[in-house]
């Protein structure tokens, strides 16, 4: 019954049912059919109000929010130029800012598609002025949106802490350096194909040092939140809820500072805010109610018998997860694929004996990928919905070289597992 019921969901994703309305369709009806309508009608009365009734939950819209007043407030441009007063001289250095941009703003914002179409209105029309090859700016783009999943704060990453009993700090404090060692190969890319071909991305004009000064204080108060947001957490300030809302209160005031803030661009982040918030709640409700019905058939449970019982090596075992994550990443988004594979996932990674902290950051930096994997990769659609005239291939191409970088860093993550845990070793 298990199995059919997963067949079953992948084959309404299939067909472009709601994920949310699918899991809690099929874990409705397959309830039904092993427990009957008396323990359905309970379940359906209780799990969805346990889902979202959590105060941990509270940290999700906060993010929200924060990264909302953050968009409209105009900070991804700031960012961008300061980045790139330091690095747009050199061949391909356009580019390098779009990633490090990407990377600080994605610290705000905790959104991949925020940080996409955000970034896409600022970097793409400089890069194209600067006859910037559209397969290295688009893909430049798509790849450093994926850095707002990685780098805290997350909301993929808050969700992963919730559902698996996790500390966010902890989770936090792994990805910092995870985040900095993907944007520094996305950089490399960069560099990489540049160095091939330099017409992929002319080396701009050099500012003095003037006016890179100028740039970092115009950004000062960006790294001042990020700074109180986080550090706040690390240091034990406060908790991962009070730094959202304090994250949440700062980045109001900055919109509100820039004069940014009418009443209808303040209409509208609230309803942006409502929205995204009241989809990803939806999911986690349909989550609840399919991961009660897949409990109940015992088949997280006989899959970990399974696996142990086929005598692989730990390492295989992963390896083999990892690239079911990829494949799965090029046909379905990364919040979807996180809530569908956990309940399978999370009890064999326990049973392996490796650390769930350290699987959470694997896991979300392998979820990315698929963020940019063709066909279906979400940044890549997003890219094309901003750009008029921009086709699925040409980002198609140009994504090849960041996917590469992608490898060597999930390699570098699981044969190094420091990287992940040396900073959650100090905050405990």
């Amino acid at each position: 019954m298990g199995l059919v019921a997963f067949a079953a969901l992948l084959a309404l994703i299939g067909l472009r049912v709601p994920i949310a309305i699918a899991m809690g369709v099929v874990g409705a009806v397959g309830g039904w059919i092993l427990n009957g309508a008396d323990s359905v009608g309970f379940i359906m009365g209780s799990v969805p109000f346990e889902a979202v009734f959590p105060y941990g939950l509270s940290v999700i819209p906060l993010f929200i929010m924060m990264g909302v007043f953050a968009a409209h407030a105009g900070l991804s441009r700031g960012l961008y130029d300061a980045v790139h007063a330091f690095i747009g001289h050199f061949r391909g250095g356009l580019a390098m800012a779009t990633v490090g941009a990407c990377a600080a703003f994605g610290a705000i914002c905790g959104s991949s598609l925020a940080t996409v179409a955000t970034m896409c209105r600022v970097a793409m029309p400089e890069m194209r002025r600067h006859a910037y090859d559209d397969r290295l700016a688009s893909a430049t783009i798509a790849a450093g949106g994926t850095l707002g999943v990685l780098i805290p704060p997350s909301v993929i990453m808050v969700i992963y802490a919730i559902l698996t009993e996790q500390s966010i700090g902890q989770l936090f404090a792994a990805a910092l350096l995870p985040g900095v060692l993907a944007t520094a190969l996305y950089m490399m890319a960069v560099w990489v194909q540049t160095r091939r071909n330099p017409l992929l991305g002319p080396a701009g004009d050099r500012i003095p040092w003037a006016g890179r000064l100028r740039a970092v204080v115009r950004v000062w108060h960006v790294a001042l939140l990020f700074a109180v947001v986080i550090g706040g957490i690390y240091l034990g300030w406060f908790s991962p809820t009070e730094a959202a809302a304090i994250g949440a209160f700062g980045a109001f005031l900055l919109a509100l500072l820039k004069r940014q803030l009418s009443r209808e661009v303040m209409l509208s982040c609230m309803s942006e805010t409502a929205t995204t918030t009241g989809m990803i709640f939806l999911i986690l409700v349909g989550t609840a109610v399919f991961n009660y019905f897949i409990e109940t058939t015992t088949l997280p449970h006989i899959l970990v018998q399974w696996v142990g019982g086929l005598g692989w090596n730990r390492y295989a075992i992963l390896a083999m997860l990892i690239l079911f994550f990829v494949v799965l990443g090029c046909f379905m988004d990364a919040l979807s694929m996180i809530l569908l594979t956990l309940p399978f996932v999370y009890p064999l990674i326990l049973s392996l004996g490796f650390d769930p902290v350290w699987f959470g950051i694997l896991m979300v930096s392998v979820v990315e990928v698929g963020l940019i994997t063709p066909p279906v990769g979400m940044n890549l659609f997003v890219i094309m919905a901003t750009t008029p005239g921009l086709k699925l291939q040409t980002i198609g191409r140009g994504v090849v070289p960041f996917l590469v970088a992608d490898l060597v860093r999930v390699t570098l993550l699981v044969a190094f597992p420091f990287l992940t845990l040396w900073l959650p070793s100090l905050v405990r």
